[in-house]
C-alpha cells in the first residue's frame, strides 16, 4: 500500500514523477532508432530497451496519478504536461546524434538505475518496491548491452573511439545531476520513500569508471556546470521532443485505441 498523507503527497509525486520521466523521456528518444539501426540486431535491441523503459514509466504514472488524486491517469501525466512539468534527467532528452552517443548515454543512465532500483526495493511505498524489482532485471541487461558496445566502439578504430571520446567529452558534465540533492529528495528520502541522489554516486563511478579504462576513454574533470532536468528546467531540445510525441493526444484528447 501507499504511503500518502496530505504533507508528504507533494514530495511523493515529485520523487515517482522524477524516475517516471528519465525513462519516458529515454524510451521516447530510444525509439527514434527504430528502423535506422546499424544493424539490424541493434534496431531491435535498442526498441526493446526503449520498451523497457516505457514500460516502467507506465508503472510509475500509474501509481503517480493514485498518489496524486486528481484523475489524471498515465496517458495523461505522459502525454497532457507542459514541458516545465516534466522532470527527467537532462541527459536523456538531448537527440541522439550517432549510434556511440546514445549507447555512452545509455550506459550512463543504466548505471544510475541500477543502484537506484536496488535503493527503492526498499521503499515504504510497497509499490514503488515491487515495480523497482521488475525494473532491476531489466536494468541490468540495459547496463550490459551499453558496457559491451562501449568497449568495442571506445577500444576499436580510430574513428569509433573519436567519436565516443567527443560523446563522453560532451555527456559527462551531465552527469552531475544525478547526484544533487535538493530538498524534494531530501524530504522523500525522511519519508522513505527514496533513496537520496548522492547516495548512489560510488555505485555509480563503480558501474562506469571500469567500463571507460577497459574502453581506453579519458575521464574528463568535474566542472561546475549542473543540469536541472529533474526541477522542471529542461535545453532547448525538449520542446522538440515533446511536440510529436504529445501531437496524437492533444490533437484528440481522450482518445483511446
Amino acid at each position: 500500500m501507499s504511503i500518502v498523507t496530505d504533507p508528504t503527497r507533494g514530495v511523493h509525486v515529485d520523487a515517482l514523477l522524477r524516475i517516471a520521466d528519465t525513462s519516458l523521456i529515454l524510451g521516447q528518444r530510444l525509439s527514434e532508432w527504430c528502423g535506422h539501426g546499424p544493424v539490424i540486431e541493434e534496431d531491435i535491441a535498442l526498441t526493446n530497451i526503449a520498451l523497457d523503459l516505457i514500460g516502467q514509466a507506465r508503472l510509475l504514472l500509474t501509481l503517480t496519478g493514485r498518489v496524486e488524486g486528481r484523475g489524471r491517469d498515465e496517458d495523461a501525466l505522459a502525454f497532457l504536461r507542459d514541458e516545465n512539468q516534466y522532470r527527467n534527467l537532462s541527459i536523456v532528452e538531448l537527440p541522439n546524434a550517432d549510434f556511440g552517443r546514445t549507447i555512452l548515454r545509455n550506459l550512463f543512465v543504466a548505471a544510475w538505475q541500477v543502484p537506484l532500483w536496488q535503493a527503492l526495493r526498499a521503499s515504504r511505498d510497497e509499490q514503488v518496491a515491487a515495480i523497482a524489482e521488475k525494473s532491476a532485471k531489466e536494468t541490468r541487461y540495459h547496463l550490459q548491452h551499453a558496457a559491451d558496445w562501449t568497449v568495442r566502439l571506445g577500444d576499436g578504430t580510430d574513428e569509433s573511439r573519436g567519436r565516443m571520446q567527443r560523446a563522453l567529452d560532451d555527456l559527462w558534465p551531465y552527469t552531475a545531476e544525478f547526484f544533487a540533492d535538493d530538498d524534494t529528495d531530501r524530504a522523500a528520502h525522511a519519508a522513505g520513500l527514496a533513496p537520496l541522489p548522492s547516495s548512489l554516486q560510488a555505485a555509480w563511478e563503480g558501474l562506469v569508471l571500469p567500463v571507460l579504462a577497459e574502453a581506453t576513454l579519458a575521464v574528463p574533470k568535474r566542472t561546475p556546470f549542473l543540469s536541472h532536468g529533474r526541477r522542471g528546467r529542461h535545453s532547448e531540445h525538449m520542446g522538440h521532443l515533446l511536440a510529436p510525441m504529445q501531437a496524437l493526444q492533444r490533437a484528440h484528447p481522450g482518445a483511446n485505441w
